[in-house]
């Protein structure tokens, strides 16, 4: 009685011993093969790629978006070429001037940004139009600016009044489809938080 009870308690303990190696070896061989696949992800192994970066000029915003994604390249911007200041809210309305680097090899993080205008404009003949510098303690020349852009150019605790420059006095809501004719105090003038009117007409008209 006393061997029938030893045998059974023998093979209950190596049933037990086998069942629980079963489940340990199983997941001591799957941990590497997850780490594995997870660093590249996580942005651990040999650093950045190399990758080539197509020519995107005259292609539509959307479609040069797409293309260098395809290609690897997922930091994307892209900004008003005549310098206005609008942004490129409906990616299908814009097309591509320039880009920013150039077409060539680059690393995939590399940051690439786009030159455009709307649809039915021209591209600048001399390049992207740079947005004037921060005003100083002397007005600039803001002329042909959007009223955008002129505001942003002047300090952000200046008082500034838009005035409608066809006497029609029209509300300027949407502010960077509106050019500034003149100001007032004028160019060169000394600036010390005095207000500033600025007298504008839409691009489509002239000044």
């Amino acid at each position: 009685m006393r061997t029938r009870t030893t045998a059974v308690i023998a093979t209950a303990l190596l049933l037990t011993s086998l069942s629980a190696c079963g489940p340990t070896g199983s997941s001591s061989s799957e941990k590497p093969t997850k780490n594995d696949t997870s660093a590249p992800a996580a942005g651990k192994g040999g650093g950045s790629e190399t990758a080539s970066l197509p020519n995107f000029v005259g292609k539509g915003l959307q479609s040069a978006q797409d293309e260098a994604q395809a290609a690897g390249f997922y930091a994307l911007a892209s900004h008003d070429s005549l310098g206005r200041g609008r942004m490129q809210v409906l990616d299908r309305h814009w097309k591509v001037c320039s880009q920013i680097p150039a077409p060539g090899s680059h690393s995939t993080d590399t940051k690439v940004d786009f030159g455009t205008v709307k649809l039915d404009e021209d591209c600048p003949a001399g390049g992207d139009q740079a947005e004037p510098e921060p005003a100083g303690k002397t007005m600039p020349n803001l002329k042909g600016k959007s009223v955008k852009v002129a505001r942003q150019t002047l300090d952000s605790s200046t008082s500034i009044a838009v005035h409608d420059s066809t006497g029609q006095d029209r509300i300027v809501i949407v502010e960077s489809n509106w050019q500034v004719c003149r100001t007032e105090p004028a160019a060169g003038a000394k600036l010390d938080g005095q207000p500033v009117t600025i007298d504008a007409v839409k691009f489509t008209e002239d000044c």
